[in-house]
């Protein structure tokens, strides 16, 4: 063996020669089951040296020309090592698709299944993990390569799905056993929800497919969490075990602790409400464009044959939108005594609007909706032109418009409230599905404010809103972010999914806290009456105590509820029940409820001073 090796000494010929190269192991876990899957084989050059590593070993292959020969000969390394050590569950071995396809190219499968040979292991047990440095330039050749591999017992598995170099069209076309998704994605996973719905979406993909998943990259217990309640099946990351130079039967301690609880982790919330591809393009209806020069009298035979036209384009020859026409006002304004016989053979221009409201085919939700705002409200009787690259395609009317914005922004808010960025109703009813499938126990709370419409009507709405974001903060500064799940359900309703067992305990902070705070919120004149006279439902002027906030809580036992909606109707049964009783925290058990202490708030005369 060469000795007094330096760095500059070495070339890849002598690491090789030298059989300087070190496999190690990295285990990946089976989440579910709590046990070590299998290994990924990665090799290690020489210690020491910059080459230790294996992105500076492969650099040197990579300007030796000899990435192959590495490749292979990490292979074999990795496999007799384990084998020799005694490994035992699936070993994951690190092939390149360019490596595959030249070395079958030029040797065919013979010295593929010399490899195989001399691992002395049943073929099943081993894992081709496809691997490429540089995008896929063999797809098409890649294929047969996998049919003879998995001819021969080997399973399949894709590297680093999603980091730019492995596609959906490798996936689709090779149907691997296993998909490893790329870490990027795995990482801060608790702090994204953009992510979350990636992983999503590959499951998916994997149910299409027939395929098994692995997160790569998982460094953090609340990473962890994440993937468990996704239920990606696979997982592999230094949080559950670092590369070692022996195969290891242990997972780490922190992950063990994380498999074996039974909590149900919150995902992380929308920041902004859901956005949509929604585009002007869906409010498009088709109308003839007229030309510039179409006289009057036709026009009118054209509004009395298409009665459903609310108005016509006036198009120039090139399809360039030049005006709008208003069928109301050019009907009213055409049938005046002798406009008939003035106006009936002149260009339909003198009825024209020039300068008509034009919506671009591709403008987003957001745009449209800077219309309905604005200052110019002709949209609502002659709507609005519809071009795309500045050619006509249709008309818009001003009721289409108010409708699709409305609809849109009703289904946004079901996903996350845009006053608090809570999650919606749908979220909500999603994560009391979850907690019902895991079969634990859990408390359901409807949280409400008493006396806020009072409140609203006499400060206005912009007030009525900060009382709103005052309830939020405060809900979700004493829960659990990580257990306890807080939703946003619409107007000054929330709900809290408590899985922390002092549930009672926060919830009196919960109501403490607001009642307290809540006092800043009204002036001196309230605080010393103890509460406003403002408009009741029926218009008669009423007195309303200060707003106070009341909480309806319901102990959810394994298979007690069957569906989310009927949980959330407990729930608010309690509030009802709670804010009957005067408001505070109640809990509602086998049909009775139960009022449980909250500390009352300071005196009002003493937030106002004496």
């Amino acid at each position: 063996m060469t000795t007094h090796l330096t760095p500059s000494s070495l070339t890849l010929q002598i690491i090789l020669g030298d059989q300087l190269l070190a496999p190690v192991y990295q285990p990946i876990v089976n989440l579910a089951e709590h046990t070590i899957y299998g290994h990924e084989s990665l090799i290690r050059g020489p210690k020491g040296t910059p080459y230790h590593m294996p992105d500076m070993l492969f650099a040197m292959a990579l300007a030796e020309d000899r990435l192959n020969e590495l490749e292979f000969a990490a292979a074999n390394a990795g496999i007799a090592e384990y084998r020799r050590a005694g490994g035992r569950a699936k070993l994951f071995v690190n092939l390149s698709a360019t490596f595959l396809v030249e070395h079958y190219s030029r040797h065919g499968e013979g010295q593929l299944q010399a490899l195989f040979d001399r691992a002395d292991m049943p073929l099943g047990d081993l894992v081709i993990e496809l691997t490429e440095h540089d995008r896929v330039h063999h797809v098409d050749a890649l294929p047969r390569m996998v049919e003879v591999l998995r001819a021969q017992g080997a399973q399949i598995a894709l590297d680093d799905f999603g980091d730019g170099r492995s596609s959906l069209r490798l996936w689709s076309e090779l149907r691997p056993d296993i998909v490893k998704i790329d870490r990027y994605f795995s990482h801060g996973i608790d702090k994204h929800a953009a992510k979350v719905q990636t992983f999503k979406a590959m499951l998916h993909l994997a149910e299409t497919f027939g395929t098994r998943l692995v997160a790569e990259g998982i460094e953090t217990r609340e990473e962890l969490e994440i993937i468990r309640d996704l239920g990606i099946g696979y997982a592999q990351g230094y949080l559950l075990g670092r590369p070692q130079s022996e195969a290891t039967s242990v997972i780490g301690g922190d992950a063990q602790e994380v498999l074996a609880s039974t909590d149900i982790v919150v995902y992380p919330a929308l920041r902004k409400v859901a956005q949509t591809h929604f585009s002007a393009e869906k409010l498009v209806i088709s109308a003839p464009g007229i030309n510039p020069k179409m006289r009057n009298d036709e026009l009118i035979r054209i509004f009395h044959d298409r009665p459903e036209l609310h108005a016509l384009a006036v198009i120039l020859p090139e399809g360039k939108p030049l005006g709008l026409i208003n069928r109301r006002d050019f009907i009213d304004r055409y049938t005046h005594p002798y406009h008939k016989e003035l106006f009936g053979k002149r260009p339909c221009t003198a009825f024209m609007d020039p300068n008509p409201i034009v919506v671009d085919r591709h403008q987003t939700l957001e745009q449209l909706t800077e219309i309905l705002v604005s200052g110019d409200q002709r949209y609502l009787n002659s709507g609005f032109v519809i071009p795309e690259g500045g050619r006509y395609l249709g008309l818009g009317t001003g009721e289409q418009l108010v409708k699709a914005v409305t609809e849109v922004r009703i289904e946004a808010a079901r996903h996350a409230n845009s006053l608090t960025f809570l999650p919606g109703n749908i979220p909500t009813s999603e994560h009391i599905a979850r907690l019902l499938a895991a079969r634990i126990e859990f408390t359901a709370c409807h949280c409400d404010l008493n006396h806020f419409k009072s409140y609203n009507d006499q400060y206005g709405y912009w007030r009525g809103d900060e009382m709103i974001r005052l309830t939020a903060g405060v809900i979700s500064a004493n829960c659990d972010v990580r257990r306890d799940f807080v939703g946003h359900v619409g107007g000054d309703d929330f709900v809290v999914l408590f899985q922390s067992s002092d549930w009672d305990r926060r919830c009196e902070q919960i109501v403490s806290t607001f009642n307290e705070r809540a006092l800043g919120m009204f002036d001196e004149t309230a605080l010393k009456a103890g509460g406003i006279v403002a408009e009741d439902r029926n218009g008669h002027s009423s007195f309303f105590p200060l707003t106070t906030l009341t909480i309806g809580a319901v102990r959810i036992v394994p298979d007690a509820f069957s569906r989310a909606e009927d949980v959330a109707s407990a729930a608010a049964l309690a509030k009802r029940h709670a804010k009957q009783g005067g408001g505070g925290l109640w809990l509602l058990d086998d049909g009775r409820t139960t009022p449980l202490p909250v500390s009352a708030p300071s005196q009002v005369m003493a937030a106002v001073g004496p």
